[in-house]
């Protein structure tokens, strides 16, 4: 397939060759041996088959799909875990069970008509989820179950949206936009003394949760950034929706805004690693760009006197993969210094769960909002 091209998968049906456009929001590409399957298939045998690499386009009853589906996943993770020597193993070994259940699982794939209906029997009405993620039909399509099921939960929190406690609101999250179900991030924006109140930048705005509440604390203009275009719209919408449109801007801009302003701050992801699908970009930061690019960056963008808020776990430094004397350089690099730290503990459920197989280091994990300043 040349660069750019619409990936397309193909099959053999009928004694006919077929095809179809292929729908991967993580960029995998076409599986290239595909056997058609039915509600006759076990799932002892489907589960073998895709753990072979061999994907199953599905034409039998949607709901048995939906039941295969998650026998499967029962098979998958029958598989013992390997246990990592130190915490950094424990994380790469997690990610790489992690990534091979997804692709199992991902060969379960479903037609879709040029109008995103699906051609099964007792299938839903998936059109206006898909519409969402993807835009307008472009012809026949295939997906995998698993992702179609991904855009179904996206759609459904996108029309009911999540409440956010510190906002006294809901926001309502696009698929592929990183939601505010944690909230303890949103907390500590809600409790800093605020530096100044004419104008704030918020890097990396995502759903714009964070613009918003900055608003609503009395900041007369916010101008919130991003690059993706999923994030953008999102956060007009949730901005417009909010009322607030009139005094946030949303800008699309690698990290920064021209000028400088009193308060800027960024919530970038958390854990140095290479993410796997789009999605995950808002948590794996390969490297840490975002998060070096960011403190080296700051001083420039600042006003005199003015702070720069680094919301950040440490749950990264608690797996191996960055240690706290590297973050403390970086900020000293930028030409900044610690003005002062919040700190607060994570309540998401994975916190408290002995079985998650992070659950050492997740158990200990801090977030904090670090309160920086220009060096003189």
């Amino acid at each position: 397939m040349a660069d750019g091209a619409v990936p397309v998968i193909l099959w053999q049906e009928g004694g006919q060759p077929r095809s179809a456009r292929w729908r991967s929001e993580a960029g995998t590409a076409p599986p290239r041996r595909v056997e058609l399957a039915d509600d006759s298939l076990k799932a002892d045998t489907a589960y073998g088959l895709a753990a072979q690499g061999c994907a199953l386009l599905w034409r039998g009853d949607f709901q048995n799909a939906r039941q295969l589906l998650q026998a499967m996943a029962r098979r998958a993770d029958r598989r013992p875990a390997k246990a990592g020597a130190t915490p950094a193993e424990a994380f790469h070994l997690h990610r790489q069970a992690q990534a091979q259940r997804a692709r199992t699982l991902g060969l379960l794939l479903v037609p879709l008509d040029a109008d995103y209906a699906i051609p099964l029997r007792r299938a839903p009405d998936v059109r206006a989820a898909c519409l969402e993620a993807y835009g307008p039909g472009e012809g026949p399509a295939v997906v995998s179950l698993r992702e179609l099921q991904g855009l179904i939960g996206a759609h459904e929190w996108r029309k009911k949206g999540v409440p956010v406690a510190a906002l006294g609101e809901r926001i309502h999250p696009y698929y592929g936009v990183y939601s505010p179900l944690r909230g303890e991030y949103v907390d500590l924006v809600a409790e800093a003394p605020l530096p100044a109140a004419a104008l704030a930048f918020d890097i990396g705005t995502g759903s714009g949760v964070l613009a918003a509440l900055l608003a609503r604390r009395g900041v007369e203009r916010v101008v919130a950034t991003d690059r993706d275009a999923r994030a953008l719209a999102c956060a007009r919408d949730n901005l417009a929706r909010l009322g607030l449109a009139g005094r946030v801007e949303v800008v699309e801009a690698d990290l920064f805004p021209p000028g400088r302003a009193p308060l800027v701050v960024c919530n970038p992801p958390w854990v140095p690693a290479r993410p796997s699908a789009a999605i995950e970009y808002a948590v794996y930061d390969p490297e840490s760009q975002m998060l070096r690019g960011f403190l080296a960056g700051l001083a420039a963008h600042l006003e005199p006197g003015g702070e720069g808020w680094l919301i950040l776990s440490d749950l990264a430094e608690h797996l191996g993969l960055r240690r706290r004397d590297e973050l403390l350089a970086c900020i000293d690099q930028g030409g900044l210094a610690v003005a002062g730290r919040l700190d607060i503990r994570p309540r998401h459920p994975k916190a408290g769960d002995p079985a998650d197989p992070l659950h050492q280091a997740r158990s200990r994990e801090v977030t904090s909002l670090w309160r920086l300043v220009a060096r003189p």
